[in-house]
């Protein structure tokens, strides 16, 4: 497939029947791409389709097996993970994007210096010109500036980086990367550590971008106002991605709906088909057992003829039903969301649950004036005269920008933080299910590492069990969900992509069958589609759910439930 722009403009990366694959696992087949200046291509796909390997290869950090990727021009990458050098900080990370920028004020300053009125070559001259013109080098270090200041990040340029949060070493180097505006921009999840004004920030610089640009993402509102192309690498019925022209979200999903609905009726009617072929095959030859005899009173030196032509007829119902069948890969499966209950059930002598009868009065999940301390100076979390309930059924989203305090609210809420001040209540019997920016994959120790999915799963139930937060007949299968296909539950975490794992800690956040899912930021990793069927899948669950979420257009959805913003 290819992305282009009907202009004149500078070719900046060609991908030529690219393929890639790790062992026993192909990600990449005979890809193609080409993206020139002022193109703006979004990479979706569900989670291990490639979309970050597919980065890496037209960066050059990866070689593909086979095909050839071209670059032209400057190159810059934002990862989605960053691990600092030792000693490193601010200063470091702007120091090495401006380089380039620093290196062409130089070159013009010295060609000015040096060049003679008289018989100088006033080509060269121009071409330094143009280089300091083209990336604005007189603007630099105020556009670093302004980029870390809207994106809420570090601006003393002495501070160490490993000292900074996940999300704070991401905010600096991705201010760092816009300021010196390359040629070809490649980004992976650029708004997972961005709030609301920053995302804005950033969908304004990406939209004046001079170069070109390919953007993994799954926020749906920076594709409908970034992108002129949408490449998804989830293989369609003939095995290929598809490149999608329009560049609004809303035509792209509705192009691959319809595409999805006639691989799944096609499926059907083929496993039909062959259930059919199966039936009729052994209707022909049962009467090739040994019992088979021809019919009675017929001559029996027939039977030797009748038994070849049985056997014939048969062959040619094969031949024939075959000819006619269509192989058809197995579609990909869409998130199956539990029936979550909305309150505990009374037990009997705490063994069995009873029939129910509601008998539950009040919140589920009470929070009232909670302060979390961070060290000296500001809290993490400070909300006197406040109470947070959360009742059966109930809906709550938490807004506010990056250092608001959103994530300790909800950490506060789940009890996994201690409350400096303040009073949580949980209702008995209640059940919850906590997703976290940091999920239990994040804190992975090597033996979990190596563990399958399947059998990561397993253990975080009998941990749950454990600690009595976990009723035997209520657990969900993380089989049951579409979240990992069968393939991946049997590979060890250490083998999934980041997003394969964000689906593995939401599997866990509904494993218990909780009366209470708590949220944070649920739509960083995941694939666009997931996210939709997710945001649907929130909106009619019966249990109470508490989402803080940046995702403009999952705001949007939730739009209707009851606010609570941190400022």
């Amino acid at each position: 497939m290819t992305a282009t722009t009907p202009s004149a403009a500078t070719v900046q990366l060609v991908a030529d029947a690219v393929t890639f694959g790790y062992p026993g696992r192909p990600v990449l087949d005979r890809l193609d791409l080409v993206v020139s200046a002022g193109d703006r291509v979004g990479l979706v796909g569900e989670n291990g389709a490639g979309k970050t390997t597919l980065l890496r290869v037209l960066a050059g950090d990866v070689a593909p097996t086979s095909g050839e990727v071209r670059r032209v021009g400057t190159l810059a990458t934002v990862e989605q993970e960053l691990v600092p050098q030792r000693g490193a900080t601010v200063g470091t990370l702007v120091e090495s994007a401006l380089a380039a920028v620093r290196h062409a004020a130089d070159e013009l300053q010295a060609a000015v210096a040096a060049f003679d009125h008289e018989s100088g070559d006033l080509s060269a001259l121009e071409r330094a010109v143009a280089r300091f013109e083209h990336l604005a080098a007189w603007d630099a270090d105020r556009r670093v500036d302004e980029a870390l200041t809207r994106f809420g990040a570090p601006r003393d340029r002495g501070r160490a980086l490993d000292g900074l949060s996940v999300g704070e070493r991401y905010r600096v180097r991705l201010a760092c990367r816009l300021a010196e505006r390359t040629d070809l921009l490649l980004l992976d999840e650029p708004t997972n550590h961005l709030d609301a004004a920053g995302i804005d920030y950033l969908t304004e610089q990406l939209r004046d971008w001079p170069g070109a640009l390919v953007i993994v993402t799954h926020d749906r509102a920076l594709l409908d106002a970034v992108m002129t192309a949408i490449l998804d690498l989830d293989p369609a019925m003939d095995g290929r991605p598809a490149l999608y022209g329009a560049t609004r979200y809303a035509d792209y999903r509705f192009a691959k709906d319809q595409m999805l609905r006639r691989w799944r009726a096609r499926f059907r009617a083929e496993r039909k088909r062959a259930d059919r072929l199966a039936e009729r095959l052994d209707a022909a030859y049962e009467g090739l057992s040994d019992e088979w005899r021809p019919p009675k009173g017929s001559n029996k030196h027939r039977r030797a003829t009748g038994a070849r032509l049985h056997v014939k007829a048969a062959d040619r119902l094969i031949q024939r039903l075959e000819a006619d069948a269509v192989e058809v890969p197995v579609p990909p499966p869409a998130l199956a969301f539990p029936d979550l209950p909305s309150i505990p059930r009374p037990t009997v002598d705490g063994a069995v649950e009873a029939p129910a009868g509601s008998g539950l009065l009040g919140p589920l999940l009470e929070l009232r004036a909670p302060r979390v301390d961070g060290g000296p100076g500001r809290p993490r979390l400070d909300l006197p005269g406040v109470r947070v309930d959360v009742p059966p059924c109930g809906r709550l989203l938490v807004t506010g920008p990056n250092g608001s305090g959103k994530s300790t609210l909800l950490a506060a809420l789940s009890g996994s933080v201690a409350l400096d001040r303040g009073v949580r209540t949980v209702a008995p019997g209640v059940r919850l299910g906590v997703l976290a920016q940091e999920g239990p994959t994040e804190h992975a120790d090597a033996e979990e590492e190596r563990r399958s999915a399947f059998d990561a799963y397993a253990r975080h139930a009998l941990d749950l069990l454990a600690a009595g937060a976990l009723d035997p007949q209520q657990l969900v299968p993380i089989a049951a969900l579409g979240l990992l296909a069968d393939d991946d539950l049997d590979r060890p975490l250490r083998e999934l992509s980041v997003g394969q794992r964000r689906r593995f800690d939401l599997a866990c956040a509904l494993l218990a069958a909780p009366h209470v899912l708590i949220l944070d930021e649920p739509t960083n990793h995941l694939s666009v589609g997931l996210v939709d069927e997710l945001t649907e899948a929130l909106r009619v669950t019966s249990a109470a759910v508490v989402v803080a979420t940046h995702d403009r257009r999952m705001r949007a959805d939730l739009a209707d439930w009851p606010e609570l913003r941190l400022d």
